[in-house]
């Protein structure tokens, strides 16, 4: 039977894709999306290391018994027999690859999408050259063997020139040198390394943006010999529709603040609540990387600059994050997750000295009085470090919720206009009539059944606890702050001046 295919799929049809970290949150839905979409592909490689004893093979097998991947297995079945996996890493030369299964990749590739890398914020500067500057000019190295190579995606991040109060979409020049970085991650110890790290990285607030932008002036520099294209996202969030409402299958971003937050450990961060929100949809960050190596091909000549795609929503769609952390606390009451630690009554602040006010009274005191409890019962304690590790992605995620962001996003916004009509609805990009609230509702039950792995069948348990946790809320938060009043009145005397005042009764 003849299949009618869109434009996109058209060109598509045949092709070999080699993608590197497919076996992240944006690479699995990348690789779902191309095996339901381009159904006439020919052919997806992947690579991906062994982990905890297990085969790349066994991973992928594991992989495929995601839910995201059913609408597959049910409508598609044979196409996973179109992907190829392979034994490698981004951190080994040739990612790993040899003999054959190098031959195979040079000899058949068509488009790479490179997206394997570190998304530590907080991670050290070693770690982050290796994965997200080594491993880059590795891909290139061997995307440089691709005998058809016609389309080399790089994907870095919409906040990798943070330094620029507008953000177009080129690449910015800076100071610093890629191979001079890579030299000398090499040859320094990780000590000295880190030592230096904060001046090096000025102005970015960590490693993972920092080797970003040095990775991009890397890629740019390749622009004359091969066929590269930046794609820039920015804060990658849960599934609109595709391949599941809501599905996520990590705690990074605001993901996991909504979780933190719903389940009652986080109770105060420092955000301005006024400044809109940029964030992106998975799904529709995934089509968007599916239509550059397309779009790209319809240019009459080839671009003097390297193409670059600011990959946000529209300027109109943005929410506050003031409208997301109230409308978020909203349906985290309504749809609370199970066991939380304490009622979600959490609050943002731009204020450091309230913040930390409230994270000491209402994180901090009661991580250390269940760890002293943990300890007299003779269990494991972990509330400490699970609030120094909020601790710290806190102050890390505070550097993008308190400042103003610019993009511009007029090449991706280009795309849009260019597609045809079953183009824009098999691969999504537009969301002016996605409803904000309903998306928030299917991002917080989304993070409960598939990050959480909690079931919509625990709801009415769920919700039987959370009454229990609010009133044993206002019960300890009435005791603090009374006891808190007394504390400071018998320092400050104040009873004894109301007994000096009063009359005698003589």
């Amino acid at each position: 039977m003849t299949v009618d295919l869109s434009p996109v799929q058209e060109y598509y049809k045949d092709k070999t894709i080699f993608i590197t970290g497919a076996s992240g949150f944006m690479g699995k839905v990348l690789l779902e999306k191309l095996l339901y979409s381009c159904h006439s592909l020919k052919e997806v490689i992947i690579i991906c290391r062994p982990k905890r004893g297990k085969a790349p093979e066994t991973r992928l097998e594991e992989m495929f018994k995601l839910p995201i991947f059913q609408r597959i297995k049910d409508e598609r079945p044979e196409m996973l027999k179109k992907v190829t996996i392979y034994q490698g890493d981004v951190t080994f030369d040739q990612l790993g690859l040899s003999g054959e299964s190098l031959k195979h990749v040079t000899e058949n590739t068509n488009i790479v999408f490179h997206m394997a890398a570190t998304l530590k914020l907080e991670g050290n500067l070693r770690d982050a050259i290796d994965m997200n500057l080594l491993g880059t000019r590795r891909a290139l190295n061997v995307a440089k063997e691709m005998k058809q190579l016609e389309a080399f995606i790089h994907l870095s991040t919409a906040f990798c020139n943070c330094d620029q109060e507008v953000m177009y979409e080129k690449v910015y020049d800076f100071p610093h040198k890629p191979e001079d970085l890579m030299r000398l991650a090499e040859w320094m110890d990780v000590k000295t390394l880190d030592a230096i790290t904060p001046d090096l990285l000025k102005p970015h607030p960590n490693t993972y943006t920092y080797s970003k932008r040095l990775a991009e002036l890397l890629v740019r520099d390749h622009y004359e010999s091969m066929p590269v294209i930046i794609a820039r996202p920015s804060i990658v969030t849960p599934a609109i529709a595709e391949p599941l409402p809501g599905w996520v299958d990590n705690m990074n971003g605001p993901t996991g603040v909504l979780i933190g937050a719903g389940k009652g450990v986080i109770r105060s961060m420092i955000c301005n609540g006024e400044l809109k929100s940029e964030v992106i949809p998975v799904d529709i960050a995934i089509n968007g990387l599916i239509l550059l190596p397309y779009h790209n091909s319809l240019a009459e000549k080839r671009p003097l600059q390297i193409p670059v795609y600011n990959l946000t929503v529209d300027d109109a769609k943005k929410r506050t994050w003031k409208w997301i952390m109230d409308v978020g606390r909203d349906l985290g009451i309504k749809y609370p997750f199970e066991v939380g630690l304490w009622y979600p009554d959490g609050n943002m602040t731009s204020s450091k000295f309230y913040h930390t006010i409230c994270t000491i009274l209402f994180m901090w005191l009661p991580a250390y009085l269940i760890d002293f409890l943990l300890l007299i019962f003779g269990q494991r304690r972990f509330m400490i470090r699970v609030q120094t590790k909020i601790a710290v992605g806190l102050e890390v995620l505070q550097f993008f919720t308190t400042r103003s962001w610019d993009f511009k996003s007029t090449h991706f916004d280009q795309i849009y206009k260019e597609l045809g009509s079953t183009d824009r609805r098999i691969f999504k990009i537009n969301t002016d009539d996605v409803d904000d609230y309903e998306y928030m509702k299917v991002s917080i039950l989304g993070g409960r059944q598939y990050v959480m792995k909690e079931p919509l069948t625990s709801l009415p348990k769920s919700r039987i606890q959370l009454r229990f946790m609010y009133v044993l809320d206002r019960i300890c938060k009435t005791l603090i702050i009374s006891g808190l009043l007394y504390w400071v009145s018998q320092k400050l005397r104040i009873f004894d001046l109301f007994r000096h005042e009063l009359p005698s009764s003589n």
